[in-house]
């Protein structure tokens, strides 16, 4: 009789090898939860042809230059990326004004938010975050018993960074930003959270996901890393599944200090990324075309939503992404349902006991098509 080894078994003995760390069987089952569960919830069902506007993935990429690079490091394919990853790091460092060892890579930055949960929640206490946010380096935390203390948004649905602070504890091991926010889309002036980060990381790290940064224009793609080349106690996260178009290949990094990445890097795979992702990453590094290109799309496609919810009085977050966040005004299964019997897949996220809409933004057409057959449905 053959015996069933599931991805979960696999992820489990792929963590305690590569850690080197010994965990009981409870805390291995947690750490293979969250996966399993974020697998549910978004990709429950096939895609069947629907027009996915489930997971803010970029419609129009990747980009040329990133194809190109993909074709030819196939014949190399047959080899190890040890040397590849180095040079990636390099070329990392060499972006962000840093020297390598701020620098660690990952199969994209929910990848490193997953290590970063298990580094700061083996140490139990209280990981602190506004809420709603993005929940991965949370809920791994909480797998070791750290509780996350969840701050609702304000009334703006943006992060509220003075309360943030007044929930900071003595037993606070982590606080979470994340700007622009996910699910929200919304931005706060990264003056105010970089006068927070200075402060708070006197106190406790502080790590800021950027996931959606290079969705604002480059003159408002104001980074916490310049805190990072200060030493300062702060995680900066960055991804190429965005902008970049490379969800599909995994690809992320953080820039921290030497010691926090060394934590971090603790909980992570020992070949993390692949020939593919390296090349395809480092070709669409500095293609401004590309990028400004993504963003104007971006804007037109995400005004054809904003107008329909502005032209029913629907109030939203004020975004600057390729998502909008909204209050449901059906059941949400229900909406979810329809949708998805109508060719689209969207999300529905509960907060202050009422559920909420976001969709994420594809192209201008299949914008227009979406707002018609939500508004068709909720009619």
């Amino acid at each position: 009789m053959k015996s069933k080894f599931t991805r979960r078994d696999w992820f489990k003995s792929t963590v305690a090898l590569t850690t080197g760390l010994a965990f009981s069987s409870s805390v291995l089952d947690g750490l293979a939860a969250p996966m399993s569960k974020a697998e549910e919830d978004f990709y429950s069902n096939p895609y069947n042809g629907k027009t996915r506007l489930n997971s803010n993935e970029n419609p129009y990429g990747p980009s040329e230059k990133a194809k190109k690079a993909v074709m030819q490091i196939l014949s190399e394919a047959n080899r190890y990326p040890f040397s590849a990853i180095d040079e990636f790091k390099e070329i990392l460092a060499k972006k962000e004004g840093v020297s390598k060892d701020y620098i660690h890579v990952g199969a994209g930055s929910g990848d490193l938010l997953c290590q970063s949960g298990a580094a700061f929640g083996i140490e139990g206490g209280r990981i602190v975050s506004g809420y709603p946010t993005f929940p991965a380096l949370m809920n791994y935390a909480q797998v070791f018993n750290a509780t996350w203390d969840k701050i609702d948004l304000n009334e703006k649905l943006e992060f509220d960074y003075n309360t943030l602070a007044g929930a900071i504890k003595s037993d606070t091991r982590l606080v979470f930003v994340c700007n622009p926010n996910n699910p929200t889309g919304t931005v706060v002036d990264p003056n105010k959270v970089r006068a927070f980060c200075e402060e708070i990381s006197k106190k406790v790290p502080v790590y800021a996901d950027e996931a959606y940064l290079e969705f604002l224009e480059p003159a408002q793609q104001i980074s916490m890393v310049d805190l990072v080349k200060k030493d300062m106690n702060v995680v900066v996260s960055r991804t190429f599944s965005k902008v970049y178009g490379l969800a599909g290949l995994r690809m992320g990094y953080i820039v921290a200090r030497p010691e926090l990445i060394k934590k971090i890097a603790r909980y992570g795979g020992g070949i993390p990324i692949n020939q593919t992702a390296i090349a395809a990453a480092t070709a669409s590094l500095g293609d401004e075309n590309f990028m400004a290109m993504v963003r104007s799309k971006n804007a037109v496609a995400r005004k054809v939503m904003t107008d329909y919810l502005d032209q029913k009085k629907y109030s939203y977050g004020k975004t600057l992404t390729n998502f909008v966040f909204f209050p449901a005004p059906k059941d949400g299964k229900s909406i979810l349902k329809g949708m998805e019997d109508a060719g689209y897949l969207m999300r529905i996220w509960d907060y202050q006991q009422k559920e909420w809409c976001r969709v994420s933004i594809g192209t201008e057409e299949e914008m227009k098509g979406f707002v018609k057959a939500f508004g068709d449905f909720v009619a």
